[in-house]
């Protein structure tokens, strides 16, 4: 039965064929799995075919809900943010912390900078001397070579920043970089890095193959891949909140000192061990990668970013730190992202579109501001809810609808069991048997 399973061609089926194939060959011929992922298409075809074209062998559409955090005050202007994400809680922790630094003076953000890197990655055999001298001399010919593909970015106030030689040969023998820096304005500017990169690699051939200074051995250069850097320490977005320490414990039973104390403490541990920090900072990205999401950026490289500048100086650490001076408490987050507003599916996916309006239609910087922001905000709030009243309180609630859901729960059970377990710890086991309890007494 195993080759029935194996099949050569299957990009070429189209949708419904693919369906039909997984079902006869995974899906016991269950022939209502069909009508349930027709379910989730879109009732526009033109829509539909938008989504299908975003990746290859699509058979359906994956729902995330999208929510919005209103409240956001970031330098002086005020965002509803939307977030898409599954994972309940967070978009009202980023709205509850919005709310709460809203007369506070808000969020204040700022771009350090928007570099982006990129990398020829190249074996060499030669006198490395040699090949500094053949780069100094040659290095004008490079940005000649690139100047068509340089051109719109040029014009934008963007492109290519510099180009250093790189000796790695100390760590991998032969081996070699040719590392050049960017601004890519708007865009996010994948394609156009790996672009330039690209003839970057072509002109490093064909320079050295024409050196007659170098040896016939050293005229050869083996090109091993040419690739941006998701890693971007020179792209980095700074927001922070301040108050008086006094202001802080609004709404709590708690000190405004012993608040501070415990809030610093926990930072300061996320500072120090990694197996904190990991967590401190993943929640960090549960808003962030809500944003990059919800505006159509590629969280994964946002986040793998952001989790290698955390180790930058050779252990994890929290991305966000803390400070109390003279009364003022003073929170931030400095982290690197490389976001863009054109190009990919900024302008393509209906939702994204819908996004960008929402916020105003931001430039780039904007959008790192805005984004960095909502992940300091997350961080905030859930520090504040770890250090006062925890942070299962606001988690159960939705993981009791969750589990409502699931059991079929009508409106009017959600309420009693919302109400029930006001006092109460929520679990599964407890929730379920109260329900089973309540339905057999229904049907008496």
């Amino acid at each position: 039965m195993m080759e029935n399973k194996i099949i050569k061609g299957f990009s070429k089926l189209n949708k419904e064929e693919k369906i039909n194939w997984i079902i006869e060959n995974y899906l016991d011929n269950d022939e209502s799995q069909k009508d349930f992922l027709q379910s989730y298409w879109h009732q526009d075809p033109k829509t539909q075919q938008l989504h299908d074209e975003f990746i290859e062998n699509t058979i359906s559409n994956f729902y995330i809900p999208l929510g919005v955090a209103p409240n956001f005050k970031i330098n002086d202007k005020v965002y509803c943010v939307p977030m898409a994400i599954e994972e309940s809680s967070v978009v009202a922790a980023s709205a509850k912390s919005a709310s709460f630094w809203l007369n506070k003076g808000g969020f204040k953000a700022n771009v350090v900078s928007m570099i982006k890197i990129g990398h020829v990655h190249f074996a060499w055999h030669g006198d490395y001397s040699k090949l500094i001298k053949f780069f100094e001399r040659t290095k004008e010919r490079f940005f000649e070579d690139t100047e068509n593909l340089t051109a719109n970015m040029r014009k934008r106030g963007g492109g290519i920043l510099s180009l250093e030689l790189i000796n790695k040969s100390d760590l991998e023998p032969n081996y070699y970089q040719l590392m050049a820096k960017f601004d890519t304005c708007d865009s996010m500017g994948a394609n156009f890095i790996n672009s330039v990169l690209e003839q970057f690699a072509q002109t490093l051939k064909d320079e050295l193959a024409n050196d007659s200074s170098l040896y016939e051995a050293e005229q050869k250069v083996q090109i091993i891949m040419c690739i941006l850097s998701n890693y971007t320490p020179e792209c980095i977005v700074r927001s922070e909140v301040s108050c008086k320490i006094e202001e802080l414990t609004q709404g709590t039973d708690m000190s405004a000192e012993l608040f501070v104390e415990k809030f610093q403490q926990a930072v300061h541990i996320a500072q120090i061990e990694p197996y904190r920090a990991t967590t401190h900072n993943k929640g960090i990205y549960n808003g962030i990668d809500a944003v990059v999401i919800a505006t159509g950026n590629d969280f994964r490289a946002v986040e793998a970013s952001g989790h290698t500048y955390a180790a930058r100086d050779g252990q994890y650490r929290s991305l966000t730190d803390v400070e109390v001076k003279d009364g003022i408490f003073k929170f931030w987050i400095e982290v690197p992202m490389a976001l863009g507003t054109v190009g990919g599916l900024t302008k393509l996916h209906p939702m994204v579109k819908f996004a960008y309006q929402l916020l105003g239609n931001p430039n780039a910087t904007e959008l790192m501001q805005i984004t960095a922001t909502v992940g300091l905000a997350q961080n905030f709030g859930a520090l504040r809810s770890l250090v006062t009243t925890g942070i299962q309180k606001g988690h159960m609630k939705m993981h009791l609808f969750n589990i409502l859901n699931q059991l079929g729960a009508t409106d009017e059970e959600k309420k009693f069991f919302v109400e029930e377990f006001k006092t109460k710890t929520v679990s599964h086991k407890a929730v379920v048997e109260l329900f089973e309890k309540i339905r057999a007494e229904k049907t008496v």
